[in-house]
């Protein structure tokens, strides 16, 4: 704002990595760089809460420490299940040599996924404009040289691949960028489509069970499906006010979709309205996903809660409460009956829960920053996390107990079990 008060555009183009200068004011704001887009948010939100917290009376923090003693005191034997355990702890550290590095990237990873049919096939999405496609060899010695599927030209300075997902036989991989477009690449990296609907940054891409349609969410406040053999739009969805950050197929052609809008969507392919509008959560709702079963959807938000819904309720089935921070994401423990739910969270814990009932199974501490991502195994019998700490835990998900742990050199944004 000039001194009259008026608004007035700066030229200069604007990067969530790097100190932006005015033209206007000559002033340089944050002369320190931010180390990624989705680190400065998560910093903004730690220090919001911060604040947050400093305002709350004495009384408050008071019963809130009463809370934390409650979880963390696990002797008496008479507490109810609902209280979690905490299980001694005799992890194994991972060594040097059982780690296979993959080298190439310029710029922080964002993102990685395995294909689901050869195996030893990873894809991964970058902030240096490009994914990469790696054949991870059995034996650590073996050079690796990755296909580079490049993302410019890109449509702003942000050249983040911020998500990326593989097509159920593992023949096709969608990536989404921060420029707002959607590209489909074959297994050889050729670039099938560019997928340029979006105004803003897609956060969130995701085949179908058949892989017959793909699913974007972006900060532009829309849900879009696309037909992969085309790279056409099929429909655009425009009910959220702010940022989608999640979508997730319930089935063939029904999906969910949350925002920072504190709103949840429930909407069908060639329906003009929505299925369902939940509304529950008091502040940005950062993840959904549909159970194994496709029944229920749990959802967690910077309120610290996660919520499980369904379609027969416009109420939630229960709510989950026992973090301390914001929840980050979620995921279903893989089979098909599954009522165990796993949550991570900005207070370093990962917990484990009976989603229906709300008990809370286990609290796995061994994390001293936001948890960013976990990954149940195949057979859910282990259940990996990663952090900005640095680590990489690996737990066993029938008793809570830490099995192996990992020091890498760099905040870990994503986990992904072959």
């Amino acid at each position: 704002m000039n001194e009259e008060g008026e608004l007035m555009e700066c030229s200069v183009p604007f990067s969530l990595l790097e100190p932006h200068h005015c033209e206007l004011t000559g002033h340089t704001f944050d002369s320190e760089p931010v180390k990624t887009a989705k680190r400065q948010r998560k910093e903004e939100k730690k220090q919001k809460e911060r604040e947050k917290r400093a305002r709350k009376d004495d009384t408050e923090d008071l019963g809130k420490e009463e809370v934390k003693k409650e979880n963390s005191v696990k002797e008496d034997e008479d507490m109810e299940e609902s209280i979690a355990t905490e299980k001694e702890m005799i992890p194994t550290e991972i060594s040097a040599e059982d780690v296979i590095v993959l080298k190439g990237h310029k710029s922080e990873v964002f993102s990685c996924a395995w294909n689901p049919i050869t195996t030893c096939l990873l894809a991964s999405g970058s902030g240096d404009a490009t994914a990469r496609l790696w054949n991870v060899p059995e034996d650590k010695e073996e050079a690796i040289q990755p296909i580079v599927l490049n993302h410019l030209p890109n449509l702003n300075d942000n050249k983040d691949v911020t998500t990326l997902d593989w097509n159920p036989t593992g023949t096709l991989l969608v990536t989404g960028s921060y420029d707002g477009q959607a590209r489909i690449w074959t297994q050889k990296g050729q670039l099938r489509f560019v997928m340029a609907q979006h105004k803003g940054p897609i956060f969130s891409l995701k085949w179908n069970m058949k892989g017959d349609l793909v699913l974007s969410g972006s900060a532009d406040t829309t849900t879009i499906i696309w037909d992969p053999e085309t790279g056409e739009m099929k429909q655009q969805f425009e009910y959220h006010t702010q940022a989608i950050l999640d979508v997730d197929w319930m089935d063939n052609t029904t999906f969910a979709s949350c925002s920072s809008d504190k709103t949840i969507y429930v909407c069908r392919l060639g329906q003009t309205k929505p299925i369902k509008k939940w509304v529950g959560h008091e502040d940005e709702v950062n993840a959904v996903r549909w159970d194994p079963s496709g029944q229920y959807l749990a959802s967690c938000s910077d309120d610290m809660t996660c919520k499980i819904w369904s379609l027969s309720s416009d109420q939630p089935i229960q709510q989950i409460k026992g973090h301390t921070l914001q929840i980050y994401t979620l995921q279903w423990a893989p089979q098909k009956d599954s009522r165990i739910l796993a949550t991570a969270s900005f207070d370093a814990s990962v917990r484990l829960w009976d989603a229906l009932s709300g008990t809370c199974l286990y609290v796995l501490n061994n994390h001293t920053e936001a948890v960013y991502s976990i990954s149940f195994s195949p057979d859910a019998r282990l259940l990996a996390s990663g952090s900005f700490d640095e680590v990489l835990n690996v737990w066993d998900t029938k008793d809570g107990s830490l099995k192996k742990t990992f020091k890498a050199d760099g905040g870990i944004f994503e986990v992904h079990f072959t």
